[in-house]
């Protein structure tokens, strides 16, 4: 009798620690309370909002905010302690990993596309071509297959992420004139290209909708997919940062993250999931 006593405290104290040990996703964040703040790139902010709703929906002790600012403020915010978490639509540069003690945790692939009104006729285009707009050396629309108008060219500032992968990756950091129209997201983006006929910039893809198009890129179609097995070739990956290792619930929500169970959030928000 008193060995089968001791086998079934035995059972339930193992069971406590594998149930422990085995809890992920939302079960991670019961019982737990306090705030998470989040700044930075805003490729991230879909899939960060779609997450930060159903941890707070699973615990209302739970805050989580959420900014923009592009990637360059996130990866300060967190360096110097603002925030919990800076994201960045880019690897860390050299200068910054020697300023901050970063911890990165990527989670997403995103393709970064050259973007044009739904109304603009023009539906393919070269690098070079690219390149010479974004230059000043192409100024006309007709020059590209297009209508007799001028080019109207939207960028974005040097703390953008996508900006830096776009620039590094098709425009090999050449010249941006600096008429360029400066916008600050890639919803902000993909709102000016889809009002002006005439305008070109570049969104993340997962940003596309009907609104907009991406012409095809030395006859490459620009999708997730096409970026998925390596035939376009403008990819960057989707970075959280920490300020040193995380702990508490703002490591449960990276965690939350990298999950199986955030897969469903990162492909409906245009990602590719890492995992």
């Amino acid at each position: 009798m008193k060995f089968n006593k001791i086998f079934a405290l035995l059972s339930i104290f193992t069971l406590s620690l594998c149930t422990s040990a085995f809890a992920s996703g939302l079960d991670a964040f019961v019982n737990q309370s306090g705030t998470i703040t989040i700044a930075g790139g805003t490729a991230h902010i879909p899939v960060m909002k779609a997450a930060a709703k159903r941890i707070m929906i699973k615990n209302s002790d739970i805050r989580i905010t959420i900014a923009g600012g592009g990637s360059g403020v996130g990866i300060q915010k967190v360096g110097e302690g603002l925030v919990d978490i800076g994201n960045a639509g880019r690897a860390t540069s050299d200068k910054e990993k020697a300023k901050y003690t970063l911890t990165s945790y990527p989670f997403a692939v995103d393709g970064v596309a050259t973007v044009l009104s739904a109304k603009n006729p023009v539906s393919a285009l070269t690098t070079k071509q690219i390149q010479d707009v974004f230059a000043g050396k192409i100024t006309n629309w007709k020059e590209l297959g297009g209508k007799d108008a001028s080019i109207h060219i939207y960028t974005r500032d040097e703390a953008s992420g996508t900006r830096s992968v776009y620039w590094k990756k098709l425009l090999k950091k050449g010249k941006i004139v600096d008429s360029a129209n400066v916008v600050a997201s890639n919803g902000a983006m993909k709102v000016a290209i889809a009002q002006d006929p005439d305008g070109i910039g570049f969104i993340g893809i997962g940003t596309l909708d009907n609104t907009v198009k991406a012409p095809t890129l030395d006859g490459v179609s620009v999708s997730q997919e096409t970026a998925k097995n390596g035939t376009y070739k403008i990819v960057r990956k989707l970075y959280m940062n920490t300020n040193g290792a995380p702990s508490g619930i703002v490591k449960s929500f990276i965690d939350y993250i990298l999950s199986d169970e955030c897969t469903d959030i990162i492909v409906s928000s245009g990602y590719l999931p890492l995992n």
